[in-house]
């Protein structure tokens, strides 16, 4: 059976176990250095701590080294990688090329989307040099990937929740052109998430203070079959800076949904066991800016979220009267005391309050603060969802199969557990015939099948010992303590571990020429990129370029589509985008394919 991943991010040791349990195949993790979020570094032995309880579920765990590196970094890199290899580590996730240029230990690795993997050429080229995955780029169409799948045979890594990069992944030089921060160093400055106005070119004001380039979250949920049906191989959430909660919620969600889609099509799940969830899981009551599929079925949806770039979370009504420390709704709801609400004012600012207590219908808030009469509430803090996902979210078990039966001079232990490993250990004892047979019997099946707080669970157990025989519960814990501690054992034995060598060859890379967007930051990268056929080469953007003119953004989201002026006469000509510290960009638009650029002016 064709093996599917559902792959969760890790912000920490503590988050990435908390994946795991709720039902994540595999994680992935930022190293101490050199991960597309800076703000997500783990030291060794963080990462040590998630791979050792992930492989009992032969769950994986890939590092992330996502950005591009300066020379004087690099033999830091590779040391790096080296003690991470020693970890055992099932992937490395790597944006810069100057890597397949050193000596690597034998691990995978991934292409990460910040090389923007978007066309069959590139996708090709990767699998061609070595890559053992691929990353795809968001913005893919449905029909974008069937066409790349067709084409390869590499895996194909597809995101499927989460937040949105608005530009083009590793092509956005927004945060640097703006402040010196850059994204494909790990230090996004998210100017995304601010809020702009925008002029027409002669000065024309069209919106003032709008979080204009604020994208809604993705959820592709309802289109898992379609992406299993094209071949892809791993689905990913996003949200390495994400909290336990918002995890253990979103991996509960997915792997709910491919439990019920994968039988019926000779699919499993890529790793072992089966979790039982403690809530019921529904993105909607953790962080999300509301849900896009962001056109992944080439339909011309809204995309963005430009009102705030905070989480709203669900609706729960309208302000239907106001008391003098109180209001209620239009409509029935559960809220509940801790909950947290918020709306918008009526200068469409984002106000918020908490909820003190509920009585027969009203609502007493903190503060009564902006609330008016016909002014809609959201909940964007469920404190009783919440509370459900601390802890221990979720029961994690790998199922076994047990026979007991007799010795030469004591009694036998077998268990069979769900990948066909078999464990078997043996006790000396004396057996001694038991006054009450099934009393014993059951005395038996009873102890030999708790598996207490192990990762096990016991389906069926088979008693095949040739008598009735009394023994103390001493003994028969025992051997299932033994039994347990050797399956561990032979599940690590038998854990299956993928190596591979990269061997540098010399086939030809796509393009001919690379500008700034070829991200080519130090002089390994460039020697990779000649050896490959490429002629002409400029150095990435942070080795200090003047933006001035240049693209900084490329997306397939349009800001005219989103205001509703595609119509306007003139649809075609650019608009003038401005921040609050006055900094300009020229928006250029391709009605053809419904994106834009963004020039910095």
């Amino acid at each position: 059976m064709q093996k599917i991943e559902l792959l969760a991010p890790a912000q920490n040791s503590q988050s990435g176990i908390t994946a795991i349990r709720c039902g994540a195949d595999a994680v992935y993790i930022g190293a101490q250095k050199f991960g597309a979020r800076q703000a997500a570094s783990n030291s060794i032995s963080e990462i040590q701590e998630v791979i050792e309880f992930a492989h009992q579920f032969y769950a994986k765990v890939y590092v992330v080294l996502n950005t591009l590196l300066y020379d004087s970094e690099l033999a830091q890199a590779q040391n790096l990688i080296a003690s991470l290899s020693q970890c055992d580590i099932d992937g490395l996730i790597v944006q810069d090329m100057a890597l397949l240029e050193m000596d690597l230990p034998p691990v995978p690795l991934i292409a990460s989307t910040q090389m923007h993997n978007c066309t069959v050429d590139k996708v090709k080229f990767l699998e061609d040099v070595g890559f053992s995955r691929v990353i795809l780029a968001r913005e893919l169409s449905l029909d974008q990937i069937a066409e790349i799948r067709k084409h390869t045979s590499v895996e194909l890594e597809c995101f499927i929740h989460g937040a949105l990069c608005v530009g083009y992944s590793g092509q956005c030089y927004m945060s640097y052109a703006q402040g010196g921060r850059s994204g494909n160093r790990g230090q996004c400055a998210q100017p995304c998430r601010k809020p702009y106005s925008l002029y027409q070119e002669d000065g024309t004001a069209i919106v003032q203070d709008r979080f204009l380039l604020s994208i809604k979250d993705m959820n592709l949920s309802e289109h898992l079959a379609d992406l299993l049906d094209i071949g892809v191989n791993s689905f990913k959430i996003e949200g390495r800076l994400k909290n336990d909660a918002y995890v253990a919620n979103v991996v509960g969600y997915y792997r709910e949904l491919l439990d019920e889609l994968l039988p019926e099509r000779n699919m499993t799940h890529a790793s072992s066991g089966n979790v039982q969830l403690g809530f019921e899981p529904d993105p909607a009551k953790t962080f999300n800016r509301s849900f896009t599929n962001y056109n992944i079925d080439s339909k011309k949806h809204k995309l963005g979220s430009i009102d705030t770039p905070k989480a709203m979370g669900e609706f729960v009504g309208v302000v239907s009267e106001i008391g003098q420390q109180y209001f209620m709704l239009d409509r029935d709801n559960d809220l509940s005391n801790a909950d947290g609400l918020c709306f918008f004012d009526s200068s469409k600012k984002l106000q918020g309050t908490v909820v003190n207590s509920v009585e027969g219908g009203k609502i007493f808030p903190q503060k009564m603060d902006y609330l008016t009469k016909g002014v809609e509430i959201f909940r964007n803090y469920n404190h009783k969802f919440i509370s459900k996902l601390e802890g221990t979210p979720a029961d994690r078990r790998i199922n076994l199969k047990l026979r007991v039966y007799d010795t030469a001079d004591g009694i036998a232990l077998e268990a069979v557990d769900c990948d066909s490993n078999i464990a078997i250990v043996e006790l000396k004892t004396q057996k001694e015939p038991a006054r009450n047979g099934r009393s014993a019997q059951r005395n038996i099946v009873s102890q030999l099948t708790k598996m207490g707080n192990s990762i096990f669970t016991c389906s069926d157990i088979k008693n095949e010992l040739q008598g009735d025989y009394f023994f103390a519960v001493s003994v028969l814990n025992q051997l299932r303590r033994d039994l347990v501690e050797q399956m561990l054992i032979v599940r690590q034995d038998n854990r299956p571990i993928t190596q591979v060598e990269i061997k540098p060859n010399n086939i030809p890379y796509p393009q001919k020429i690379l500008d700034y967007h070829g991200n080519v930051l130090n002089a390994k990268a460039r020697d990779f990129y000649i050896r490959h056929g490429v002629q002409e080469i400029s150095p990435a953007a942070e080795a200090g370029m003047d933006f001035d003119d240049k693209i900084v953004m490329t997306t397939k989201y349009c800001i005219r589509h989103q205001l509703g002026l595609c119509s306007v006469k003139g649809q075609n000509e650019p608009l003038i985008l401005i921040d609050y510290e006055c900094n300009k960009f020229k928006l250029e638009f391709n009605c053809k394919t419904c994106g834009m650029v963004i020039r910095k002016i």
